[in-house]
């Protein structure tokens, strides 16, 4: 079978499309997949570039969208032709988290989904949204799952809250479509007012260019009639979390999901022990957390923003056009 392969010293000029040994047939409790798209995300992207480090010849990608070719002895939950995809966490199947590190995630620590078949066990995946094709389904892995978790999982999100996004990647835009759904109002930030055009056509309610408006976070409050936001969902890190705790209301809610401004920094502890926020980090979420966000789709109709599509072949293009930062929403991969 084809695979996209990292080879040492990992980097985008090195990534390799291989024939690899077709997986077979699967074992007890295991299912065959054929896949046929993915999705990237920062956590790829540091993979691929060698930023974070992973062994000579990984296949890399942690989403992975198909359809299911064959099904071992004891699997009820599948069959042929269903469409599947897959967990960024195929251990973490329910309950609290416990996992804290990426020595068991697809594309990191293990062999990820930038290849044709695949055999695992049934529990590393769930059945696909109804209706989405490879590439709509693989964006709900990583960025998808992740919004999810931040405002309905751990912020209890409901009708009539609001919502303070920072930019228009992949989790934001995900995040932005499901608040919407769940009757929340939503303010949004960017460098580009293209972008945060787009944002308002797809529901947005308050945009704000964050190179114009240093002090975002004030007039996100102002916005809010001085009240704060019931939830931040936190992708910068370091350079941002002043302003989304100048944001957010006494008693809310910062979900701190990205470090795109860097791995450590200060922490204004005065100004968040004043708002008594509730700051949670969090990393993707659960396969029941995943099955059950996959029923949300089914009974919202919710589509994901997919910017662009690549084909296998060029995964190295996908992966500097994410860097170039100009995309809106997911990039996929498909073949």
């Amino acid at each position: 079978m084809k695979a996209m392969v990292l080879k040492a010293p990992i980097g985008l000029d090195h990534l390799t499309l291989e024939d690899r040994p077709d997986p077979g047939a699967p074992g007890a409790g295991e299912i065959r997949v054929a896949l046929h798209g993915s999705s990237l995300n920062f956590h790829d992207l540091g993979i691929a570039t060698g930023r974070m480090p992973t062994a000579d010849g990984r296949i890399p990608l942690a989403d992975g969208g198909g359809i299911v070719e064959a099904v071992g002895e004891r699997v009820t939950e599948f069959a042929p032709g269903d469409s599947v995809v897959s967990c960024f966490f195929p251990d973490w199947q329910d309950g609290s988290a416990t996992i804290g590190d990426f020595s068991r995630t697809p594309g990191d620590g293990i062999d990820g989904f930038a290849c044709e078949f695949v055999v695992l066990p049934a529990s590393a995946f769930t059945h696909a949204p109804k209706g989405y094709d490879a590439v709509e389904a693989a964006t709900i892995t990583t960025a998808g799952l992740t919004a999810w978790r931040a405002l309905v999982v751990d912020g209890k999100l409901k009708a009539g809250d609001s919502v303070l996004l920072l930019g228009t990647g992949g989790v934001s835009i995900w995040a932005l479509q499901i608040a919407k759904a769940m009757g929340a109002t939503v303010a949004i930030t960017s460098s580009s007012d293209e972008k945060l055009e787009r944002a308002k056509r797809i529901g947005a309610d308050f945009t704000l260019n964050y190179r114009e408006h240093s002090e975002w976070g004030k007039a996100v409050r102002d916005w809010s009639d001085g009240r704060g936001v019931d939830h931040v969902v936190e992708v910068g890190g370091p350079g941002t979390l002043a302003q989304s705790i100048e944001a957010v209301r006494v008693g809310g809610h910062i979900s701190l999901i990205g470090v795109l401004t860097g791995a450590a920094g200060q922490v204004p502890t005065a100004a968040l022990m004043a708002k008594q926020a509730r700051l949670q980090g969090l990393i993707v979420g659960s396969r029941r957390e995943q099955q059950a966000f996959v029923r949300a789709l089914d009974a919202t109709g919710i589509r994901p923003v997919v910017d662009r599509r690549f084909p296998l072949e060029a995964l190295g293009d996908a992966f500097r056009y994410e860097m170039g930062a100009g995309h809106f929403g997911k990039i996929g991969v498909e073949w």
